[in-house]
């Protein structure tokens, strides 16, 4: 029987990808989105994914979705927790809302999502939970406090819940990718975007698929020996 997985953010740009190569790959998938939802429809008429929409950074609004997929799909053995926003500004400029919003969306979200999926996972004893971080909460970026601080704490997360969930046949890990050829990488000025490609050592940008076969890799039940890690997915572009 497939497993069920969802995919938060899965009906655009990297989440989308992801969703499509998990189903390419026999996984019974879910595709959450927060708002679009002709574009939801669109992409659910295109690629046969179901898409469900809610607020992953509401716990009750996260525990609803959860109920319904497992009602229409079954119980969620891999979760990846790839939403994620942005509101970029210098501190000084920032407020409090700009901060929240991102805190709540990117990194709340993680939690909100495992503690939904967890104990299902315990009792059966797999599980597969993937964070999407960022080269930026590896390295940081100017302009980016709120998204830096989310996609940092990915990383802590990610090892924390690692070790809570080895015993029990779940991995956690997380992938840190670089910049990407998505929709909103393409919204920077072109001026801006060739300083960023040359400073990529493979220069050029990442492609969804990239960060989508790394997903694969490390859903895949014969992956069980890898978990509390963060695979980098940048063109080398930040080494450690």
């Amino acid at each position: 029987m497939a497993r069920v997985a969802l995919v938060t953010g899965g009906t655009r740009g990297i989440g989308e990808a992801i969703s499509l190569t998990l189903k390419e790959n026999g996984y019974n998938v879910a595709a959450n989105y927060a708002g679009n939802d002709q574009a939801a429809e669109e992409f659910t008429k295109r690629t046969g994914i179901p898409a469900y929409k809610f607020d992953v950074g509401d716990f009750a609004a996260c525990e609803e979705g959860v109920k319904n997929i497992t009602a229409d799909l079954g119980p969620i053995e891999v979760l990846v927790n790839n939403a994620g926003i942005t509101r970029d500004t210098t501190i000084n400029r920032m407020d409090p809302q700009q901060w929240e919003d991102v805190i709540r969306t990117n990194l709340t979200s993680c939690f909100n999502l495992s503690r939904l999926v967890i104990e299902h996972m315990r009792e059966v004893g797999f599980g597969r939970i993937i964070n999407i971080g960022s080269i930026n909460g590896q390295a940081g970026q100017y302009g980016q406090v709120n998204y830096a601080a989310a996609k940092s704490g990915i990383h802590g997360f990610t090892k924390a819940l690692a070790q809570e969930g080895a015993g029990k046949g779940i991995t956690v890990n997380a992938i840190a990718p670089g910049y990407i050829d998505t929709d909103m990488v393409r919204a920077v000025p072109e001026n801006v975007l060739e300083k960023i490609i040359a400073r990529i050592p493979v220069k050029r940008l990442g492609k969804p698929e990239e960060i989508a076969d790394g997903v694969l890799f490390l859903a895949k039940d014969a992956s069980g020996f890898i978990t509390g890690s963060t695979l980098s997915i940048n063109g080398g572009q930040h080494m450690y």
